[in-house]
């Protein structure tokens, strides 16, 4: 999931103190890396000149925390050998996430000539804290991702209200992302069930169980060392029940129609974003974030400019495609085999009035 927190004071202490040691060897270097800019990462300083605030301006920037489903953060602990890939897939997937909300939710509001314009804009530096336990000492890969207020170059702040009804479409983003990178990067194989539900095929259901997430009270922050979160993984899993795996369904595609369809459900005017996160929730398996962006400019071209918060919208009619898929079947997902399964529809369309003439 990503949660998006305001912040207010520029005291970064919380995240240059954690050295994350709980996945240390599991990821290039410390904790902090930089997806935009450059300096010490440990250095309070250096990191807290991510914020940026115009005059009048109490929200200096914000903390955007991307958290991985718990079965992929499982993954952390039940398979030590391919823990790294699975943390390099987890960060590949924060900066697509970004560069979604860069994209599309940054933006500047002005307003002139009697009208609202939103303006793009860009980060001047982004920085990510990754981390791989919650409070409670359970497997919680997630990051803390900082930016500032102030987009680069601009004397106002930006559209929080645009960031905030982007998140959900930007996670969906991440999670498709984190789907096909996991495949690409480990024998795992993560999938999303028709109901919503992240899952990894062959791991077993009792370890959702065991680390759930669910606990009383926040807990105290801890700083662990790799090793003494191997040892209580380790004990942790000795108490495991198992709930067997939930295998993927012979019939699941790499896209589910029935799924996108029913995201749109009950929308008056569709918009990009609403399309962005049906369409990656829809994809089983995950889908390249560059290829998704391709597929759904190609298919919906009207919406390609569509940023902020009054962005473009079609009938929902338009946005399922439901007259293509019932002719052609579901969607592919790569470009030219969206291209080619369109054409099918349109020489098959050509060829009925053709005849009925």
């Amino acid at each position: 999931m990503i949660w998006i927190r305001a912040r207010r004071s520029s005291d970064v202490t919380y995240f240059t103190r954690d050295s994350g040691g709980e996945i240390d060897g599991l990821r290039d270097g410390g904790p902090g890396w930089w997806l935009r800019g450059a300096g010490d990462t440990t250095d309070p300083e250096a990191v807290s000149r991510v914020f940026t605030k115009g005059p009048r301006i109490e929200v200096i920037g914000y903390d955007i925390v991307v958290a991985a489903p718990r079965p992929l953060s499982v993954l952390l602990a039940v398979d030590l050998e391919q823990a790294p890939h699975v943390v390099r897939a987890h960060r590949v997937s924060v900066h697509a996430a970004l560069e979604y909300l860069e994209d599309r939710a940054l933006v500047v509001r002005r307003r002139f000539g009697g009208e609202d314009h939103d303006d793009a804009a860009r980060w001047d530096q982004v920085v990510g804290f990754t981390h791989g336990v919650n409070r409670h000492a359970e497997p919680h890969l997630h990051d803390h991702v900082l930016v500032g207020s102030l987009p680069q170059g601009s004397k106002y702040a930006l559209d929080s209200r645009s960031l905030y009804v982007h998140a959900r479409a930007a996670d969906a983003l991440y999670r498709s992302t984190l789907r096909h990178e996991v495949s690409t990067r480990t024998t795992f194989q993560p999938w999303r069930s028709f109901r919503g539900v992240e899952q990894v095929e062959g791991l077993d259901e009792g370890y959702r169980a065991l680390w759930g997430g669910h606990n009383e009270g926040r807990g105290e922050k801890y700083l662990w060392h790799r090793d003494e979160m191997v040892a209580r993984w380790s004990r942790d899993s000795d108490l495991l029940e198992s709930r067997g795996t939930v295998e993927i369904p012979r019939h699941r595609g790499p896209f589910d129609e029935q799924s996108f369809a029913g995201a749109l459900e009950g929308l008056l005017n569709v918009t990009r974003r609403h399309v962005v996160e049906a369409w990656a929730n829809a994809t089983v398996f995950g889908q390249d974030p560059d290829s998704l962006r391709e597929s759904i400019d190609f298919m919906y071209p009207a919406l390609r400019d569509s940023r902020g918060i009054r962005e473009s919208s079609i009938g929902v009619g338009q946005a399922r495609l439901t007259p293509i898929v019932r002719e052609c079947g579901p969607r592919p997902l790569e470009l030219a085999e969206l291209a080619a399964w369109q054409g099918r529809y349109r020489d098959r369309s050509r060829s009925i009035e053709a005849r009925s003439r």
